[in-house]
């Protein structure tokens, strides 16, 4: 059954402190970077790779985009785009979206195709830090809450009694430092295959947006 869901969650998190929207001042040291996704995974003993899918970086490389492209055999991304913009007051700015992500690594062990109408993921950095919004549309072969809370991770089982989970599915998923110093990862998706050991391993990425005000 097909479900469309749209969700935007945020995320403000600096060195500690909470830092207020609209706090921002300039930070000449700010900077972000973003993608459409990446993959770096192996089935079977095959692997598959894809570097960071329409990069772009603050200040060296404004805008990335692709058109729509096949991981391996069984994971693809449609048409997507990120730009990464340096900001009137010095702070940095990350904007990814894309659209018809889909992989069905996991059907040849019985486990389900996963795929996402629509995708995004973005950053802002602010004076002490930096804040990520995510966006999830119409997904389908896994069941995605109305409202995703940080680091949400679905769990995907084997198919039988005792064996080890075929997949982690992270959405929302929040990454800062330790200790934090102001810098923030948001990615839309994060698959990661047979944590726990498996005839796959490796993980996918979809939507990736990366900012700090110190630089990295």
């Amino acid at each position: 059954m097909r479900r469309a869901r749209r969700i935007v969650t945020a995320a403000v998190l600096c060195g500690g402190l909470v830092a207020a929207p609209g706090s921002a001042q300039a930070q000449p040291g700010a900077t972000g970077a973003g993608s459409v996704g990446a993959a770096d995974i192996a089935v079977n003993g095959t692997p598959a790779h894809a570097d960071p899918i329409a990069p772009c970086v603050v200040d060296a490389t404004p805008a990335g985009r692709t058109d729509p492209i096949t991981v391996g055999t069984r994971t693809k991304y449609g048409l997507g785009s990120s730009t990464c913009t340096r900001n009137a007051d010095g702070t940095a700015s990350v904007k990814v979206t894309g659209q018809r992500f889909e992989t069905s690594v996991l059907q040849q062990f019985g486990g389900p195709v996963i795929k996402v109408r629509t995708f995004g993921a973005g950053c802002t950095t602010t004076a002490n830090g930096s804040n990520g919004t995510m966006e999830l549309g119409n997904v389908t072969g896994i069941t995605v809450p109305q409202n995703i809370p940080p680091n949400h991770t679905i769990t995907i089982p084997g198919t039988t009694p005792g064996a080890p989970p075929m997949a982690e599915v992270v959405l929302n998923e929040l990454i800062v430092p330790a200790p934090a110093d102001g810098s923030l990862t948001t990615n839309a998706m994060h698959i990661k295959l047979f944590p726990q050991g498996g005839p796959a391993s490796g993980d996918i990425l979809v939507g990736s947006a990366r900012c700090s005000p110190f630089g990295f």
